[in-house]
This record gives structure tokens, C-alpha cells and sequence, in this order.
């Protein structure tokens, strides 16, 4: 008997190993939450339980040296990933599309969602307080398995509807944008600082 395993969901972790850099980088993050009122704005209307630039500001490596640093090295983490995930991209480079800040509350969540008109996205992950929510990626067959049975408890994550991966201060998650994520709840007291990007 032999038994295959079709169609894997590539999901890349890999590592931003640069304190520096992502001191400069939080403290970026803070400046805008305390500077841009738009986008304090738009996450009050829009129920986001903290801050992000997402609406408000589309041009933060050409604002912030640290922005533009951390775009850099970004870059061959991005190119890895595409030779993975064997992505023909004609051997052209993925180009950076949007990038944005999010620093969630306290207990604060992000609902199921994908990134239409991208090819990878993904989160660096600048300030982690123990007990911050995991991202939590959905089997993107779910809403065709109809009447099938749950998992059994050991069942390993290729088999699981639901794959919860808990990130760390300078953690860099990848994966191909049509893939259905969020971010749970977490226990934490402080802050979670992240950054959040697409690549067409």
C-alpha cells in the first residue's frame, strides 16, 4: 500500500538576526502609532484593536532608513522562498508591493483574511511579549471537505485543518498570499509588534 501526500502548503520561517535593527525598528513602529492620525483613525473605525499604517501610509522605506534596511534584507529571504515553492517567476525578482505596521493590544486579534493581488506574503516580527497570539493558517481545503470527520489528536500537521505557528522577535513568515490566516488572542500584557508585507 502506498499513501501520497498532494498538494503542500509551502510556509517559510526564517530569521531577521539583527538587534539593532529591530530596536530601530520598534521604535519606528512606536513614532508612527503616536504620529500618524490617520491611520489611528482608520483603526479606530475599522474596530483594529491597536494601531496600523495599513491605509494611511504607503511609502515607509523611502520615509524610514530602518524601513528601507529591513526591505533589504527581506529580499533574499523572499527569492528563497519563490525557488521553494517553485514559483515560475520567469526569472524575474518579486517586487515589493505594501508594507505596514501593526501593533495589536493586549488580547487583540486579527480575523481569517488572504492578500488578493500578491504572490508571497508574509510578517517580521519585531516585538514577541510571552503569550502573544500565534498565527494561525487555515487548510485552504476546508471549505470543501463537506461531511468529513475531525482529526485524530495526534494527527500531524499535514493532516490538521488548522496549523498554529507562534512567532518570536525577529521571526520572518512567508507564504503564497491566497492562503487564509489570522492572528488569535493572546495572554500577553504588552504589546505585539509586527510588520506585514505582500510581494507581486
Amino acid at each position: 500500500m502506498t499513501i501520497q501526500h498532494l498538494f503542500a502548503t509551502p510556509f517559510y520561517t526564517g530569521a531577521l538576526d539583527d538587534p539593532a535593527l529591530l530596536a530601530d525598528l520598534a521604535h519606528s513602529c512606536r513614532s508612527l502609532a503616536a504620529d500618524d492620525a490617520a491611520g489611528r483613525r482608520w483603526s479606530r473605525d475599522n474596530h483594529y484593536p491597536g494601531y496600523t499604517s495599513y491605509a494611511a501610509l504607503d511609502d515607509l522605506p523611502s520615509r524610514d532608513p530602518a524601513f528601507a534596511a529591513l526591505v533589504r534584507r527581506l529580499a533574499p529571504h523572499v527569492l528563497a522562498f519563490a525557488a521553494a515553492a517553485h514559483l515560475d517567476i520567469a526569472g524575474r525578482k518579486p517586487k515589493l508591493d505594501s508594507l505596514w505596521v501593526n501593533i495589536l493590544r493586549p488580547g487583540g486579534s486579527h480575523s481569517g483574511h488572504i492578500h488578493p493581488h500578491s504572490i508571497i506574503s508574509g510578517t517580521v516580527y519585531i516585538e514577541v511579549p510571552d503569550g502573544a497570539g500565534a498565527l494561525k493558517l487555515e487548510d485552504p481545503r476546508l471549505p470543501m471537505l463537506m461531511a468529513a470527520p475531525a482529526r485524530t489528536p495526534d494527527a500531524p500537521e499535514t493532516a490538521r485543518p488548522f496549523v498554529y505557528m507562534a512567532p518570536a522577535a525577529g521571526h520572518i513568515f512567508l507564504w503564497e498570499s491566497w492562503l487564509r490566516h489570522e492572528v488569535v488572542p493572546g495572554r500577553a500584557k504588552g504589546e505585539r509588534i509586527s510588520i506585514s508585507f505582500n510581494y507581486r
